[in-house]
């Protein structure tokens, strides 16, 4: 694998640890530091929440699994989070054409 297919898959992870609740943020790369606008709803991706630390799909899969409450934006981010049944296809909004996703665990 080139280093260029190598980055295609990285996505930036956050992990928030607040009053016994873990909270995983993760997006695709590309789309740090832009916001997006449909009608009402806006979408800022930005790094505070975000982080700046790149991680892996199986890293991203990990933060996932123990997560209680997760935000995904993205392709990539989207897509993991199907694949490790996280969240249903059928739960994604687009949002300026942007996969966004939540997910709540009781």
């Amino acid at each position: 694998m080139q280093d260029d297919d190598y980055r295609s898959e990285m996505m930036y992870l956050k992990v928030h640890k607040v009053s016994g609740e873990v909270m995983v943020a993760v997006c695709d790369c590309e789309l740090l530091g832009r916001t997006f606008d449909e009608g009402d709803l806006c979408l800022s991706v930005e790094s505070a929440f975000f982080g700046d630390e790149e991680a892996t799909p199986g890293e991203v899969a990990e933060a996932l699994a123990g997560a209680t409450i997760a935000n995904m934006v993205g392709e990539k981010a989207v897509a993991c989070a199907i694949e490790t049944r996280c969240i249903e296809g059928k739960n994604v909004l687009r949002i300026g054409g942007v996969p966004t996703a939540q997910m709540v665990r009781m």
